[in-house]
């Protein structure tokens, strides 16, 4: 078989829009790619791509699943034989080898970092929130920072405290083994042999991985010793590769997609500061030189990238040219910078969240111009200088892969360069022409619709509540993650809210039943699942349902509002009675269930104080299905 760290690498690269892109032939709509199905003859396209979340769907035959099922499905493979057709389409080798006993325990071993590092995330936030050392200490320092309580809880971030084993005790203590611990950097063992924890008297910023599990931290001192290292970050791992991660990039993609463009910063405490400004659309590449991976992260949600950078000029210079890697990966990039002294993070909570989204609107530049206005005001009248600068600025321009785009700037720079356009061109063309001979290879949200209108495979089945279950299901997939902000709550995520107010209640259909068994099994574990953890999960039907529920066949029309001023209203505007909608809808079915169970066992009874237990028993459930009524009520009128 092959190996788990190389299926994960094929599954990461393989885009779905690319992979069904080779067999069907794709037009945009709205925020999905449609064509017509491959699967079954049609002439109206009920063939839906959704780039973001990585599926297909076809509303026709009911098809779906992810690039690696597309091919099983489309070119009946095995799914070993769908591996190898997508690393050889990605150029990744793969070397087959037998699940021994060995290989099994290092996919338990790996899944084991995954949980030690959720539970040592849950250790900082309790530490920071509930004792005195870390409310002092940890949340004194963030507030005094300007960080809101919502921020700092959708962040996960907590603070470490002081001792040397606190953490080690906490976990040693729960099972958790020191060879784990040692394995995550979390704890290291000193030349005695002692270990000890790697994070102490630190405030602590969890790092997420693209589908939310924690895989590493960062943590600051508040001291103000020279010799202690303002931060300290995790060590690579098995689950933690620095250069494939982005700082903030779980909590910014859905922004990213929807707006088109990701911004960039340098620190954990510049996307904290942007995020709360309202600028969703923020990562950090956390204090580490950008690489083509996390350029490569980006560009699966954007073609668009505005770096954020401070005022150190000597720092914007050094990487100038690292940042050409961007344009090469066939990107946009515009670049923003603050006045002298001043970084994201300070100059958003010196000017406030309103005029810092003014600024950057009204301050960001093309890279290609900027950098060319930078080494030209650094050559001054050197002449020698001023050639080196025309030779830079044309070899940033040779990496565009997009010949009119490259055009473009060839244009605009000759009169920033005062250099004649064909001169500039011939410098482009010989470049271009000596990198072909180096490499061969180079050349040169919408509303949802009724549930009923969701599954029409089930309407109409009135005795069922399949259609509820569902409805939750797609509720938790779509803004479990998500913090709850109604009556008072804001401590919590809407995952846990669901499943709490759902305890009572017993989900009838298979598949539905096993997601929120998932759901309670991985909260008790301190994590939440994500859609990837259903889409890809090895039961069918659970894939099957996944992907039915977070699809949809309907587009809204821009002309809706656009041409007839009519506003449809997104369900995400009213959360509360979103969730609470779906959450009543489903207890109603029961309790209308309930209630006819009760009825004709008072039809059938014959004994008169059996009939009047039954009674007072109806009267109950009749005072619960008014309140869940009233409240139906109420979201209706709404």
């Amino acid at each position: 078989m092959i190996a788990k760290e190389t299926v994960d690498k094929i599954l990461e690269a393989a885009r779905i829009e690319e992979v069904v892109g080779d067999f069907v032939d794709l037009k945009k709509r709205g925020t999905s790619l449609i064509g017509l199905c491959p699967f079954h003859d049609e002439k109206t396209p009920s063939f839906h791509v959704s780039v973001g979340k990585g599926i297909y769907k076809c509303f026709g035959c009911g098809k779906g699943g992810d690039s690696l099922r597309f091919i099983m499905d489309h070119e009946k493979y095995s799914y070993p034989e769908a591996l190898k057709f997508l690393a050889n389409k990605y150029r990744i080798e793969i070397e087959e080898i037998e699940q021994s006993p060995e290989q099994q325990e290092s996919d338990n071993r790996r899944e084991n970092l995954y949980v030690i590092s959720s539970r040592a995330a849950k250790f900082f936030r309790e530490t920071m929130w509930e004792t005195e050392e870390g409310k002092t200490i940890g949340l004194g320092y963030f507030r005094e920072r300007g960080f809101r309580d919502d921020i700092l809880k959708k962040f996960e971030l907590g603070y470490s405290p002081g001792s040397w084993d606190a953490l080690i005790e906490k976990t040693l203590a729960e099972g958790f083994k020191e060879s784990v611990l040692e394995d995550t950097g979390l704890a290291i063992r000193n030349d005695k042999g002692k270990l000890y924890d790697r994070f102490r008297a630190r405030v602590m910023f969890p790092i997420h991985n693209f589908t939310g599990r924690i895989i590493g931290f960062g943590g600051r001192t508040l001291k103000t010793d020279k010799s202690v290292p303002k931060y300290v970050n995790s060590p690579e791992s098995e689950i933690y590769h620095k250069s494939n991660v982005l700082y903030g990039l779980f909590f910014a993609k859905k922004a990213i997609r929807d707006l088109d463009n990701c911004y960039l910063v340098e620190g954990y405490a510049d996307v904290l500061s942007v995020h709360q400004a309202g600028i969703e659309n923020v990562v950090a590449s956390s204090g580490t030189s950008l690489t083509t991976e996390q350029v490569r992260l980006i560009g699966r949600f954007t073609k668009n990238i505005t770096i954020l950078y401070d005022g150190d000029a000597a720092g914007i210079k050094a990487s100038l040219r690292g940042l050409d890697m961007i344009l090469e990966e066939g990107l946009n990039v515009k670049v923003v910078l603050f006045p002298d002294g001043h970084d994201p993070d300070s100059y958003v909570h010196k000017i406030g969240s309103s005029a810092f989204k003014t600024y950057i609107e009204k301050n960001q530049k093309d890279f290609i111009l900027f950098k060319t206005s930078i080494l030209l005001k650094e050559a001054g009248s050197d002449p020698i200088k001023k050639a080196g600068v025309i030779h830079d600025v044309v070899e940033s321009i040779a990496k565009i892969p997009d010949g009119i785009k490259a055009s473009v700037f060839i244009r605009e720079c000759s009169s920033l360069l005062q250099m004649e356009e064909r001169i500039l061109i011939a410098e482009l063309n010989k470049l271009r022409l000596g990198k072909s001979k180096k490499d061969p290879r180079h050349e040169a949200p919408e509303p949802l619709p009724p549930p009923d209108e969701m599954y029409p495979e089930i309407a109409g089945t009135k005795d069922s509540d399949e259609v509820q279950e569902k409805e939750i299901v797609r509720l938790l997939l779509n803004y479990g993650h998500e913090l709850v902000h109604w009556d008072g709550i804001t401590d919590t995520y809407i995952a846990p809210y669901v499943i709490s107010n759902l305890a009572d209640v017993t989900f009838d259909d298979p598949a539905c039943k096993a997601v929120i068994d998932e759901y309670s099994r991985r909260m008790e574990l301190g994590e939440l699942p994500t859609i990837q953890d259903f889409i890809k999960s090895a039961d069918e039907k659970i894939t099957e349902l996944a992907i039915s529920v977070v699809s949809s066949p309907y587009v809204l029309s821009e002309n809706w509002f656009a041409k007839r001023k009519i506003y449809v209203k997104n369900e995400t505007e009213n959360m509360r009675a979103t969730i609470l909608g779906g959450i009543f809808h489903l207890k109603k079915r029961k309790v209308d269930r309930i209630l006819r169970s009760i009825r004709d066992e008072i039809q059938q009874e014959t004994n008169e104080d059996n009939q009047a237990i039954l009674m007072q028993r109806y009267m109950r459930v009749k005072e619960v299905e008014k309140g869940i009524s009233s409240f139906l009520g109420s979201v209706i009128v709404k």
